[in-house]
């Protein structure tokens, strides 16, 4: 059929509507279904009467995913969903329009100015969605008036630079999100850990704070980025993360932070997604590998940190996560990374806990706890210190956490205590527990040099 036909044909609708009817024809026509509703069978009605025509059809509302040998209705896919997410990006609003809306609202301000800020009311919030035109409505709504007075200090109107600022957000998490998707292969609003990947790999160059990165970096950086989302956001080690959980986070707005020309020497050491701290994490590493085979055997993992894990934790360490002929790769160190340094967190409890569980039964014991703290009692005969009694530690640990059941520790009960951080840090490493039994010690010191420089 010619082009001229088709609009002949469809001439009260627009172009986006004609490729909307003309998609779902061709799609049908692929799958061998060129019927858009389902006939019911209605042949057991008490009446014997003939059926409502509300129920004799119902359209087709649910379609299988295309096998993967159907590499033709693979590609419709996803070439439909590209123009989709193209027309979505089409939607928002570009940087001369965002001038344009600051422009309004400043003429349109409510008087007077509250200190340097400006105000506006609902009825000229209202004004300005009607010059702004349809473009700008369905970021001018009602609902988004209500919300901003809800945190306002003036009764009945909303602060313009407020109301510009979520605008910008929402413009900002929608592109996101679109940039996100487009590396959504099955378009079921997940990505893979390979999917992921790739969206970074292709932001490294958009990021000036990444310029000086060696390209020899890169797959190093994409690792350290990306273990970081899955870590936090896949404890259960699925595989993939949600879209959704990804904008929601604030790893995204870390990230996105090297966007700036400039960022202060200190805010990049905290940000883990920074050149600086991806390159540090990767030079600890390499200092690890004394033998350099790119590989972490426990002999080496035991120089981590302050030197005192553990060798009883370290053995557990190895025993559950993954290793190749023994020894632990980049990947795997990450996440032992992630974990001891964000011990107070959910998902490093988590990880911690499956080390701990040495009978994987989903509980510690007071077997449990003295199996690790044999590894503490080790090191304080090492340094000829005073041996301390288990029970002590045992009763003081389940004092701490308050479990639900009196003789078992579960990990919801370490999570909801509040110290499990604390009880982890005196199980796993020496100094840690050196520096838990000396807290009253610590503190009367610090106390009393302040008392001195008074």
């Amino acid at each position: 059929m010619e082009m001229g036909n088709i609009r002949l044909q469809y001439a009260s609708q627009t172009d986006d509507e004609i490729e909307d009817i003309l998609f779902q024809k061709y799609h049908d026509e692929l799958n061998g279904n060129k019927k858009f509703k389902t006939t019911l069978d209605r042949t057991g009605e008490k009446d014997g009467g003939p059926s409502s025509d509300s129920y004799r059809y119902i359209p087709r509302f649910h379609f299988d995913l295309p096998k993967s040998a159907d590499s033709l209705a693979q590609k419709l896919r996803e070439e439909a969903r590209t123009l989709f997410l193209q027309k979505r990006s089409k939607e928002l609003l570009d940087n001369n329009e965002f001038k344009l809306l600051w422009s309004l609202l400043e003429k349109n301000h409510t008087p007077p100015l509250h200190g340097e800020e400006q105000y506006i009311n609902y009825e000229n919030y209202c004004k300005v969605a009607t010059i702004a035109g349809e473009k700008f409505k369905r970021y001018l709504t009602a609902t988004t008036f209500a919300r901003l007075l809800a945190s306002s200090m003036y009764p009945g109107k909303i602060s313009v630079m407020s109301l510009f600022n979520y605008a910008m957000r929402k413009v900002w998490l929608q592109q996101t999100r679109i940039g996100l998707s487009l590396y959504d292969y099955t378009g079921q609003g997940y990505l893979s850990e390979s999917d992921m990947e790739s969206y970074i790999l292709e932001l490294i160059p958009t990021f000036p704070q990444l310029e000086g990165l060696e390209k020899s970096f890169h797959s190093f950086y994409v690792c350290t980025t990306v273990r970081k989302f899955f870590f936090f956001l896949d404890p259960l080690r699925t595989g993939r993360i949600r879209i959704r959980d990804v904008l929601t986070c604030s790893f995204l707005d870390d990230l996105l932070e090297l966007r700036d020309e400039e960022i202060p020497k200190d805010a990049q050491e905290l940000n883990w997604f920074s050149a600086p701290s991806a390159l540090s994490v990767y030079g600890h590493y390499l200092n690890l590998d004394k033998d350099h085979n790119g590989m972490l055997s426990k002999k080496e993992l035991i120089g981590y940190g302050s030197g005192t894990l553990t060798p009883i934790f370290l053995d557990r360490v190895f025993a559950e996560c993954l290793t190749y002929d023994g020894e632990m790769d980049y990947k795997t160190y990450l996440d032992f990374v992630l974990a001891l340094e964000n011990r107070a967190e959910p998902q490093s409890l988590h990880y911690l806990f499956r080390i701990l569980d040495v009978e994987h039964k989903g509980y510690l014991t007071a077997f449990t706890l003295n199996y690790f703290f044999k590894g503490i009692q080790e090191e304080l005969s090492a340094h000829r210190a005073e041996p301390i009694n288990f029970d002590d530690v045992k009763d003081e640990i389940f004092d701490m956490v308050k479990p639900a059941d009196p003789t078992r520790i579960t990990l919801k009960d370490l999570i909801n205590c509040g110290h499990g951080e604390t009880v982890v840090s005196i199980l796993i490493e020496f100094h840690k527990f050196w520096a838990y039994e000396n807290r009253e010690v610590m503190v009367t010191s610090t106390s009393g040099e302040e008392t001195h420089n008074l």
